[in-house]
């Protein structure tokens, strides 16, 4: 049976006039066999908070038509992982770097966030989406923010379960008239903090919408021809419904994805 609330969403906003969002899938092992996988709290947080209807896209780069998916899809997010970028990507074939890797969503990613880029349609980052974003774009990361004193903690210990994993937090500066500074209308927000990676150098196109106090880049945003991008390294999609600076983060995003695009002076 449909809930009564389930019918008023569906009145509201008809399936067949929310935007098609392509989310990227992540490759993982599943007993004994690799699957496309998303994690659920995307996906819900996506089709109630942007109304979008969603397209799980697989890292599968041997069977992606890229330039067709971009042309189909409103936008693209660009979820997290566990899996780190490999090095090689932003510091040539003999650099190393910590996995576990999935280098099928390096490809795909890669191929497909150009194509969303010259069909100008937006693309949001999440985490690992946005050190992709940077280094799509030509930038680099850092992966020592473990082990350098000079980094407050960005992960919980290694040992903490999920909830408290989410529950590593610190503020974030907002760059002054900024996409975010103007959404939240505040000079910072606290926000959770679930990785081991970040921005080093920053990609030329990407202009810098937050910091945390150690000065690490915590939130991109660009305007390239028509296409608007945003990222951030925390994590929106987390309990969602319990936070209000997600809630207008992912709405934001949503605008987008009905063709509503960022100031020009941005």
């Amino acid at each position: 049976m449909v809930s009564s609330s389930s019918q008023r969403d569906e009145r509201e906003h008809p399936a067949e006039k929310r935007p098609l969002l392509g989310v990227i899938a992540c490759n993982r092992t599943v007993g004994e066999e690799i699957a496309a996988s998303v994690m659920r709290r995307y996906l819900q947080a996506a089709a109630r908070h942007m109304e979008a209807s969603l397209v799980i896209v697989p890292s599968l780069p041997d069977y992606i038509d890229a330039p067709r998916l971009a042309s189909t899809i409103d936008g693209i997010l660009l979820t997290g992982s566990p899996s780190n970028i490999a090095a090689r990507h932003y510091e040539g074939e003999c650099a190393d770097a910590e996995g576990p890797f999935d280098e099928d969503r390096d490809e795909v990613v890669k191929r497909l966030l150009e194509e969303v880029i010259k069909a100008g349609k937006p693309a949001l980052g999440i985490c690992r989406g946005l050190q992709e974003i940077n280094v799509a774009l030509g930038g680099t990361l850092r992966r020592d923010l473990a082990t350098n004193d000079t980094f407050i903690p960005h992960h919980a210990p290694p040992e903490a379960n999920l909830d408290a994993m989410f529950s590593c937090k610190h503020d974030v500066r907002l760059k002054g008239g900024g996409v975010l500074a103007q959404m939240y209308d505040a000079p910072s927000i606290i926000v959770n903090s679930v990785h081991y990676q970040g921005i080093n150098r920053l990609a030329p196109d990407l202009h810098v919408e937050a910091t945390a106090p150690d000065g690490l880049i915590e939130a991109v945003s660009a305007r390239i021809g028509s296409s608007s991008i945003l990222a951030v390294q925390w994590h929106p999609e987390w309990q969602a419904d319990r936070n209000t600076h997600s809630q207008a983060l992912l709405r934001h995003f949503g605008t987008l994805l009905r063709g509503e695009s960022l100031p020009t002076d941005l």
